[in-house]
């Protein structure tokens, strides 16, 4: 509607121009320029917004809590813009990669060649080791832009698990980009590159000429980011300048998903307004808040209790509350013990592979009054109280 679009202009212009981010300990002020807005597509049915990116930049982290639909959203982005799949590629950072995992490096390969018996002179196969140079992600996607005039896409998911700093290495010169979309300072490639770019693309191809590397103004390199990773190498500002940053806000997506448990229902947006609110009271941050697509229903609608404690319970006793105790309510028995995560697991009860029991106890405490399920009829009551 008119009113709810002249709201969020109303939001966007007053906040984004300043809006601080934090990332690692360290706040810094995204500028006006630098802030792409998330467009949540305005219908009729407002509890359904549909998450799109909308004017991806050349260089750009989408950061967050997890399971806000980051990775979602770049590929919406992609599929909005007709892009083929040979133009997109995609890697995912963790602790051990390195600037050969991303851009290339000689490997051992097994080849077949020809072998001539010296006795009779016939031609036979024989396979061997040899090293031939493998390009990664980052130079399958760099030679394909200069291979075509068509927008390229490299897609990093979760940059902040890895040392962007190893795996970058040289690479972080050319992440200054000119008002042409163009790298403004080259880099000369080492002997193994440039041998295999001048194989590729020959060596009178702007994108190894002079055996100099440069990004052309058709690589966009988007990035995902979870805030609650606890990252064993933080990003110095040096590197996140180089970027343009868009925070994706937990949203309620409107799939109408419940938890089931004890023969009970609870709505999981609920639950997340619930939840989310617990964590920003116990740890006084938003990084460890939980997004709506945290955990998905196998069957559309229903997140079964055993899901609901190996993915969400999981994730709050073992990443979010476990340095902050449990004394609160919420987190106690009906005994006044408190309930250690391994307790979720120990039933007696036939047909149940967690303890759905506690499960129910802990969600009463946290949210309103469940539904409850009359299995009979398939039909849907409120408990009585």
């Amino acid at each position: 509607t008119e009113g709810a679009k002249a709201f969020i202009n109303a939001i966007n212009n007053t906040y984004l121009p300043n809006y601080k981010a934090e990332f690692d300990n360290n706040t810094f002020v995204l500028k006006k320029r630098k802030v792409q807005q998330l467009n949540i597509g305005l219908s009729n049915n407002r509890s359904k917004p549909q998450r799109c990116f909308t004017g991806l930049s050349l260089q750009q982290i989408f950061y967050g809590a997890p399971g806000t639909g980051k990775s979602c959203g770049i590929k919406k982005a992609l599929i909005g813009n007709n892009v083929p799949n040979e133009n997109i590629f995609r890697t995912t950072f963790h602790p051990d990669s390195d600037y050969s995992t991303f851009v290339g490096a000689y490997k051992p390969t097994m080849e077949v060649v020809p072998h001539y018996e010296s006795s009779t002179g016939a031609q036979i196969e024989e396979k061997r080791i040899a090293y031939n140079f493998i390009p990664q992600a980052f130079l399958n996607a760099y030679v394909r832009a200069y291979q075509t005039d068509e927008n390229v896409y490299l897609v990093i998911e979760e940059i902040n698990r890895g040392n962007c700093a190893q795996i970058f290495g040289d690479l972080f010169q050319l992440l200054d980009r000119g008002d042409d979309g163009k790298s403004e300072y080259s880099i000369k490639a080492d002997t193994d590159i440039r041998t295999y770019l001048e194989g590729v693309l020959g060596d009178d191809n702007e994108g190894i000429k002079g055996g100099n590397l440069s990004l052309p103004a058709n690589l966009y390199i988007l990035a995902t980011m979870n805030t609650s990773d606890q990252s064993l190498f933080p990003i110095d500002s040096a590197f996140k300048r180089r970027w343009e940053w868009e925070y994706v806000p937990i949203r309620n997506e409107g799939k109408g998903w419940v938890i089931a448990a004890d023969g009970k229902e609870w709505d999981w947006w609920q639950f997340l307004e619930a939840v989310n609110e617990k964590i920003a009271s116990v740890t006084d941050s938003e990084d460890k808040k939980l997004g709506y697509y945290f955990v998905k229903p196998a069957d559309g609608h229903t997140i079964t209790a055993k899901t609901f404690v190996g993915k969400v319970l999981f994730y709050l006793w073992n990443d979010v509350f476990k340095d902050y105790g449990f004394s609160d309510d919420e987190f106690q028995t009906k005994e006044g013990k408190e309930i250690r995560y391994p307790m979720f697991y120990e039933t007696a009860v036939a047909g149940q592979e967690v303890n759905e029991g506690l499960i129910a106890q802990f969600l009463n405490k946290l949210l309103p009054k469940p539904e409850e399920t009359d299995e009979a009829t398939n039909t849907t009551t409120q408990e009585e109280a």
